[in-house]
């Protein structure tokens, strides 16, 4: 049971990491570097393994649309630029919540894997700091919080729902879907996040409630 604490409370740490890196003025420019390097290795992490073993260049397309359909929306439709990022803001995270829903269901209760914990924990903490770091300066702390938590309750979820649950949703349609999520993921970082963490207007001192 202590496995199963460690990697659905590991995001917890994320808004005090960000806390504690965002008082401190010369770490906040490395730790914005961090994100814009960690986003593209947690996509890799999650799409690339799968379309090695399984030999489908469907995933990286479904990547890369991901990654492109909201620029040319962008610059179709300037006007709607905001919600377009936001539209991908939600959909990144809800890739992260069936990721975090398969993760838990792959916990098996009766003989934990020590190394498959140890890289779910490691890849955890900075995929929810990526999380707030994308959520906080726009929305502010609740929904921060909320998305937070909807990480922590997903793998709950799918460690109560078992690996009968994981079998049912291994297939095309739900990689596809992640596949797609991740690269609109990388889309609203590099675009929106540098907007949104602009230090030079001191926009990340901007506290929502």
């Amino acid at each position: 049971m202590g496995y199963l604490i460690a990697v659905a409370f590991a995001p917890l740490l994320a808004p005090v990491l960000y806390r504690v890196l965002h008082d401190r003025p010369s770490a906040v420019e490395t730790f914005d570097k961090f994100v814009y390097l960690a986003v593209p290795m947690l996509v890799a992490w999650q799409v690339l393994p799968h379309a090695w073993e399984e030999q489908n260049v469907l995933l990286i397309l479904a990547v890369t649309g991901g990654l492109v359909l909201p620029i040319l929306v962008e610059r179709a439709f300037q006007s709607i630029a905001d919600e377009t990022d936001n539209l991908a803001i939600a959909a990144g995270l809800s890739g992260l919540v069936l990721h975090a829903l398969l993760e838990g269901a792959a916990l098996t209760p009766t003989s934990p894997d020590p190394p498959l914990v140890a890289a779910i924990i490691l890849h955890r903490i900075p995929m929810s700091l990526v999380i707030w770091w994308l959520i906080f300066p726009r929305f502010g702390t609740k929904k921060a919080a909320a998305g937070i938590g909807l990480l922590v309750l997903a793998t709950l979820a799918g460690y109560s729902l078992g690996s009968e649950f994981l079998s049912g949703l291994q297939g095309d349609g739900p990689a596809l879907y992640q596949a797609f999520v991740s690269g609109s993921l990388i889309h609203v970082v590099f675009h929106q996040g540098r907007h949104d963490h602009d230090h030079s207007k001191d926009k990340h001192h901007r506290h929502h409630g």
